[in-house]
């Protein structure tokens, strides 16, 4: 329970520095945890005429390899099916991307953050 506890904390706060991290390079959040029927996206955001559909990996350490390793392509599509039902519940029809913001957060609690753009989707 407690291992479960810190990983979702672990993850929010993953999410929260995203956010800063994006609103600090003049990307607008549009929306954080956006969820329908098919999943969840964890930030929706907007830079130029781009929609940004990104998912947050927060991870303490590499031991199990890099945060985006971990969005395999199962939550590739489940990504893909959930910002098609965005667009269509919102009318959008512009450009899109598909973005994975990785947080390294070590054991001082420094946060390492790299922003990979058109991570998948292409």
């Amino acid at each position: 329970m407690f291992k479960d506890m810190y990983r979702k904390n672990l993850g929010k706060t993953g999410e929260n520095l995203a956010c800063e991290y994006l609103k600090a390079n003049k990307i607008k959040v549009l929306d954080k945890n956006y969820k329908n029927k098919i999943g969840e996206i964890d930030i929706i955001a907007k830079e130029g005429d781009t929609v940004a559909f990104i998912e947050v990996k927060t991870r303490s350490s590499y031991i199990f390899g890099t945060p985006a390793e971990a969005v395999n392509y199962k939550k590739q599509q489940k990504i893909i099916k959930t910002a098609l039902k965005w667009m269509t519940d919102k009318n959008y029809e512009g450009d899109i991307r598909f973005d994975v913001i990785e947080v390294l957060i070590n054991e001082t609690g420094a946060p390492d953050i790299n922003y990979i753009k058109n991570a998948f989707g292409g």
